[in-house]
C-alpha cells in the first residue's frame, strides 16, 4: 500500500483518538473523574503522536487543517447526538463548510502526490 495512503489512514486514526479524548474530557466533568480524565490524556497524547507519524508523508497544513476541522465536525456532531446539543441551520451550515473545506483540502494533496 502507498505510503502516503497509509498517512490518510493513521491521520483518520489521530482524529478518532481526538474525539475520543474530547469526548472523555466531558466525562471527567472537569477533571473531578479520575478514569475519564486519565482517559482524555491518554486519547490526547494518542492524537498528537498518530498525527505526527501522518506528517512523514504528508504537508503539516494539510495534516493539522484536516486534523483540526475534523476533529472539530465529529465533535459538535456527538455533542448533538449524544449530549443534546442545539441543533440549528446556522451550526449545520458551518459543519457543511468545514466538510467542504477539508474535502478540498484532501483532493488538492491527493492530486499533488
Amino acid at each position: 500500500m502507498n505510503q502516503v495512503v497509509i498517512a490518510w489512514v493513521i491521520l483518520g486514526a489521530s482524529v478518532i483518538s481526538e474525539v475520543a479524548g474530547t469526548v472523555a474530557l466531558r466525562q471527567s466533568a472537569g477533571f473531578t473523574k479520575i478514569v475519564p480524565a486519565l482517559l482524555a490524556g491518554l486519547f490526547y497524547v494518542a492524537a498528537v503522536w498518530l498525527m505526527a507519524i501522518a506528517m512523514r508523508h504528508l504537508e503539516m497544513g494539510v495534516t493539522y487543517a484536516v486534523w483540526a476541522a475534523s476533529g472539530t465536525v465529529i465533535t459538535a456532531l456527538f455533542g448533538m447526538a449524544i449530549y443534546n446539543e442545539q441543533v440549528s441551520l446556522q451550526k449545520i451550515l458551518g459543519i457543511l463548510l468545514v466538510l467542504i473545506g477539508v474535502f478540498v483540502l484532501g483532493i488538492e494533496n491527493a492530486q499533488e502526490s
